[in-house]
């Protein structure tokens, strides 16, 4: 095989992906990736060995994060910027070692990944690649288990990363993840020690959601009920896709007065419900949908298009001078706004220079949708929607959220929203909601049947929505509310997301379109057993089963 990688749902005939990957990424960047996640984990050994003595080097642990956080799917594919993310992480291991080794720790380390002295070019990298590989580990279930906490930890660090940015940190989740990635060195590691990492990598995962909400909320103030124009207007525009809240108020700051109009796509959406960023009058309104529906969609807006996080796909030529990349995300020949030193803000003005010289926009319709529905503004309704339960106006929750993606299968998400009877209400958050929540499904007593938290990290909004809940109905557990889970998932931050619902007692959760191929049996059944995980049905089926509470 060229390559081996199964960390997305499209991971090809759902056992991998061998010669290309689905996402767009070739044999080269899957090898410089892997070989990114193994210098990592050299990296975190010597780093935890220099906190064990009492020296930490931040920027150490930040790289950690960014390194994670580039493997994961449709972030980074180029190969370039991955030789140079290898370089640097050698470079901080060197530099962790000599501090750690000063402190008195042992010269001496039992992993290849904390020793190896690589020339430091494309070829060597590539050359080492097999020792990094998913198949280096022979044990089908050590494998999995290893792998499943790697992806938790690929979303762990997304997340914390995004509250970094915000100047949010916390030294439990640098921790954690410097510990967690060296057990994944071990050859003598068991299967249950993995399970507890896994289930703790749950733990961490709330923590770090919910200290992302609360750099958001405590930067942008608390989401309100809000909504949002989906077409256009006349006039110069740039698109920006991803997740993070900071670039965009930054390139809404450096536009203001300009002419120039700023929209969002997919992920971006729940920016819209931030009080400090929905001040802007020139933040116009969401076009477009979920990612993978980029490539039409883009065609369509004649303005500058800036990628802010993961979600990027092969650009095609009728657009691909009108796009930009910030941050980790990357694609050979496109643009990057490096960025800033010294505290200044990036420097955005090429984007904002291309949507001018490409014209501007025609005019379109297009309906508002309504978003908002963050935990705060929920609780607000609390008494509304207890009163609703109580009175069997609402039936049934049902959580939907999770990724979106291509695959036919999931237009099963769509018939499932179509289909619910009048008496449910529908929580979501991250991408899954474009399958939705253009429907018109009305209302139950002015509650919204569709209330939307926001972006994929935000599902920390609907844990805490049904911890709030189980606490104002007197219930002893989670699992006795009139809520299930019907979970779209797509990649590594939505599997962070699933270790936190587990870790938090959820047990029932249907998961698809497809399991994970990175599940072996013998783990797949640990977790139907322990947690009750089970794959998708007919919709007929599965709304039957969720109605009656299976």
């Amino acid at each position: 095989m060229s390559m081996f990688c199964y960390q997305c749902s499209e991971a090809a005939k759902n056992i991998a992906c061998t010669t290309r990957g689905v996402c767009g990424k070739d044999d080269k960047v899957a090898k410089l990736e892997d070989m990114l996640v193994y210098n990592l984990k050299g990296l975190a050994y010597w780093t935890k060995l220099a906190r064990e003595k009492g020296v930490t080097d931040e920027e150490a642990d930040l790289f950690l994060l960014e390194g994670l956080f580039s493997t994961i799917t449709n972030v980074n594919f180029d190969p370039q910027r991955f030789v140079e993310y290898n370089n640097k992480a050698i470079d901080l291991r060197n530099r962790m070692k000599d501090l750690a080794v000063s402190k008195g720790a042992n010269a001496n380390a039992p992993y290849d990944a904390a020793t190896w002295k690589p020339e430091r070019t494309e070829a060597d990298y590539l050359a080492k690649a097999a020792a990094a590989s998913i198949l280096a580990e022979e044990n089908e279930d050590i494998r999995s288990l290893k792998e499943l906490l790697t992806y938790g930890l690929k979303g762990i660090a997304a997340y914390a990363d995004h509250a970094y940015v915000l100047k949010f940190k916390s030294e439990e989740i640098f921790k954690f993840t410097e510990d967690a990635l060296v057990e994944t060195l071990r050859k003598d590691i068991t299967v249950n020690e993995l399970i507890s990492l896994v289930l703790k990598a749950g733990e961490i995962a709330v923590k770090t959601m919910e200290l992302l909400d609360r750099a958001n909320t405590s930067t942008y103030g608390k989401p309100e009920i809000t909504q949002v124009f989906t077409g256009l207007v006349d006039g110069p525009g740039i698109l920006v896709s991803g997740h993070d809240l900071l670039d965009l108020e930054e390139l809404l700051k450096q536009t203001e007065g300009k002419g120039v109009n700023i929209y969002t796509h997919g992920e971006m959406l729940p920016a819209h419900a931030y009080p400090e960023l929905k001040k802007y009058k020139h933040l116009i309104g969401n076009f477009g949908t979920a990612w993978y529906n980029q490539r039409e969609e883009f065609e369509q807006f004649n303005g500058a298009i800036l990628f802010t996080t993961n979600c990027i796909v092969p650009p095609k030529d009728s657009y691909k001078d009108r796009v930009f990349t910030t941050e980790l995300v990357g694609w050979p020949g496109i643009k990057h706004i490096p960025n800033a030193t010294n505290g200044k803000m990036k420097d955005f003005s090429p984007v904002i220079q291309k949507a001018i010289e490409c014209g501007g926009l025609k005019a379109k319709d297009g309906k508002k949708i309504t978003i908002g529905f963050a935990h705060d503004q929920v609780m607000a309704l609390a008494d509304k929607v207890i009163d609703a339960v109580n009175k069997g106006a609402i039936k049934r929750f049902v959580v939907m959220a999770g990724c979106d993606g291509r695959a036919k299968e999931r237009e099963y998400y769509t018939d499932v929203a179509k289909n619910l009877p009048k008496d449910t209400v529908i929580l979501t958050a991250g991408c899954a909601k474009y399958r939705y929540n253009m429907l018109d499904l009305g209302d139950i007593g002015g509650i919204p049947r569709v209330l939307d938290a926001g972006q994929c990290n935000d599902s920390y909004s609907l844990a805490y929505i049904a911890l709030k809940l189980k606490e104002a109905f007197g219930l002893d557990d989670i699992n006795k509310l009139p809520i299930s889970y019907d979970i779209a998932w797509y990649e590594q931050k939505a599997v962070c997301v699933l270790l936190a619902l587990l870790y938090l007692g959820v047990k029932g959760i249907r998961l698809g379109p497809v399991l994970p191929a990175f599940l072996s049996p013998n783990v797949a059944k640990v977790l139907v057993e322990n947690f009750n995980i089970k794959p998708i049905s007919s919709v007929k089926e599965d709304i039957e089963a969720m109605m009656a509470g299976k």
